[in-house]
């Protein structure tokens, strides 16, 4: 445990929490939280995750810009519906994205954890372009995915942040949870100025 994984700790947890209360402060501190663990995912050689992390970097300010764009007068993210074909073409890009980042990571780099490491990262990006797109079940892949990363983190001796990724199992089911309320609450999904992002 170093004070860069605790700082990366503390920062992704409050991050999560805000995401999952649909605040729009859960950007600033997601771009935070993505350069401190860009930088222990580099110590420790799980390069597609540290990767993701700049992956992320760029999808948070697109979620950033969508949940200004896509709230109610109130203040509030709107959620929206996830059609059939947006479900089918994010699980397709998240396989397709594991097996090249995984055949990638195993052929040129000295990675610890190619495949399993590939595929977390991949589906990590889909579920985070959901969330930046307002999609409540982006929440069912984080908890997947989170699943996952808790026994990956502990292999690599990150027990730290294998228990933030536990805890951040529970803020997916309460994000899942809350975001399924609101979007009854709102049942339109019409923003503002009327246009999807």
């Amino acid at each position: 445990m170093t004070v860069l994984e605790i700082a990366a700790v503390v920062t992704s947890f409050l991050a999560i929490w805000l995401t999952a209360r649909r605040n729009m402060l859960c950007w600033p501190l997601n771009l935070v939280a993505c350069g401190l663990y860009f930088k222990l995912f580099l110590d420790v050689r799980l390069y597609a995750d540290m990767m993701l992390q700049a992956a992320f970097a760029v999808a948070i300010l697109y979620g950033w810009v969508a949940w200004a764009r896509g709230r109610h007068d109130t203040g509030a993210v709107v959620v929206m519906p996830l059609g059939r074909s947006r479900l089918v073409a994010g699980i397709a890009a998240g396989a397709i994205g594991a097996l090249a980042i995984g055949w990638f990571t195993s052929h040129h780099t000295d990675a610890a954890l190619p495949w399993m490491d590939a595929t977390l990262s991949s589906f990590s990006l889909v579920a985070q372009y959901w969330t930046a797109r307002r999609h409540r079940e982006s929440w069912l892949v984080w908890i997947a995915v989170d699943i996952a990363y808790v026994g990956m983190f502990v292999v690599k001796g990150l027990m730290l942040t294998a228990g933030l990724y536990a805890v951040m199992i529970g803020l997916a089911m309460i994000g899942y949870r809350g975001w399924r309320q609101a979007r009854h609450l709102s049942p339109d999904g019409v923003n503002p100025d009327g246009r999807d992002l």
